[in-house]
């Protein structure tokens, strides 16, 4: 038996099981915007926090994390747009925003469920980087934002190898293995990291997202967003993060802002909130945990 054939055995039960238990945590909420169905998963009482995916990703980017985070917080995830549970939104007609519509979605769903102006912390994961930026320049009355191997930036990136477009395929085994490749080329650092959980959230998202963020995300603007943020800013990326030059791009993006902090994970690649789990937790609880105005995390790691 193979290593992916391993893993995907495992993925049909210990794994699925795992993402079973953590959603049995949340309360869902399907809300309707212009016809179209959101859902919304919210964990645990406190002060809302706002998690939001990346491209080809759903709220299990953020699985290792939700339960942690939501000792201290009401965690607000949604499948965003087009991506797991949520209904797609119409076609935007050539050479317009494709991404003004699906903000307003998020911005008029999480006003129905917690009030339009009712303060909230946000972070946001790659593509969904991005959104968070866009969403709190656009909503406003977001107190403190961090962003995690954050897409749009529009600089060089480093990855080395090309990854596999599964979706050519039919045969369930060969779209696994091009599944776990692109894990290896894009999402962790090395294959030894692939473990089934992974390997089973990578599938499940890829195979339900219908929104193709790419472009989006490749097309820059993130500086632009910054520039209109004045609130606290966090910014995470594994040190092998093959999206970007992390520390490059994060001394760019924190420029003389004194109220903008970064930190490079070792030992992790893009999707470093899973990789990394305990720390991003960790710096995340901190960092949402301040109430002053501008107030560096002591153990950060520049």
């Amino acid at each position: 038996m193979s290593s992916v054939q391993a893993l995907v055995t495992l993925s049909d039960a210990a794994a699925r099981d795992t993402i079973a238990r953590v959603e049995a945590q949340a309360v869902r909420n399907d809300v309707c915007h212009l016809g179209k169905s959101i859902r919304w998963r919210r964990f645990g009482e406190g002060s809302p926090l706002v998690l939001l995916h990346g491209g080809h990703g759903s709220w299990m980017h953020w699985l290792h994390n939700v339960e942690a985070l939501a000792q201290r917080h009401t965690v607000w995830v949604p499948d965003m747009p087009g991506f797991n549970d949520s209904d797609a939104l119409d076609p935007v007609p050539h050479g317009q925003d494709r991404m003004a519509p699906l903000i307003d979605a998020l911005r008029a769903t999480l006003g129905i469920l917690i009030g339009e102006g009712t303060p909230v912390d946000l972070a946001g994961f790659s593509f969904g980087g991005l959104v968070a930026a866009r969403l709190a320049t656009e909503r406003g009355a977001v107190r403190r934002l961090a962003l995690l191997g954050v897409a749009g930036h529009g600089t060089a990136r480093r990855q080395g190898e090309e990854m596999v477009d599964w979706k050519t395929h039919t045969d369930p085994q060969t779209v696994r293995t091009a599944l776990h490749h692109n894990l290896r080329v894009m999402m962790l650092h090395g294959a030894q990291n692939i473990d089934a959980l992974a390997l089973a959230i990578h599938e499940l998202s890829c195979t339900r997202t219908r929104f193709r963020s790419k472009a989006i995300s490749r097309a820059g603007g993130l500086q632009n967003l910054l520039d209109r943020y004045k609130q606290p800013l966090l910014m995470l990326w594994g040190e092998h993060d093959v999206t970007a030059f992390p520390e490059s791009l994060a001394r760019q993006l924190r420029g003389n802002h004194t109220e903008r902090e970064w930190c490079l994970l070792p030992g992790a690649g893009h999707w470093v909130q899973y990789e990394r789990a305990s720390e991003v937790n960790r710096l995340m609880l901190s960092w949402f945990a301040q109430t002053e105005a501008c107030g560096a995390i002591p153990h950060l790691t520049h």
